[in-house]
């Protein structure tokens, strides 16, 4: 098992309740902000029709570019942000100018922070 600590600058993101479509939108509009482990070719899939699906991407908030405009989602998307106290703080600031984001519920530990947000369009 792999215990070593996540890069300071980076933020993991769980994407859900959702459909494909807007996973894409959401993921797209943050590799158009962000360096991201997701391949810009990369399409979320939904593997199971009635199990909840999970996509996942990590992204560089010291690697940060100018952007993308306001995104458009047909629904609302959950968002889990895992990170660092000042990566969280800079990608959800980043957030608040794609999205309208809606805060469910933070967790903080010693070093890390967890957000559970809902985002939907401006």
């Amino acid at each position: 098992m792999d215990l070593e600590q996540p890069h300071p600058h980076s933020v993991s993101v769980e994407i859900s309740g959702c459909s494909k479509h807007d996973a894409r939108i959401v993921f797209d509009t943050l590799c158009a902000c962000f360096e991201s482990d997701r391949r810009a070719d990369e399409v979320p899939e939904e593997l199971h029709e009635t199990r909840p699906t999970v996509w996942l991407g990590t992204f560089d908030v010291a690697d940060e570019h100018e952007g993308a405009p306001p995104a458009r989602l047909a629904h609302s998307v959950d968002a889990d942000l895992h990170g660092g106290y000042w990566a969280i703080e800079h990608f959800r600031a980043r957030l608040d100018s794609l999205f309208a984001v809606q805060d469910l519920s933070t967790v903080s530990g010693d070093q890390e922070r967890e957000l559970h947000l809902r985002l939907q369009s401006r």
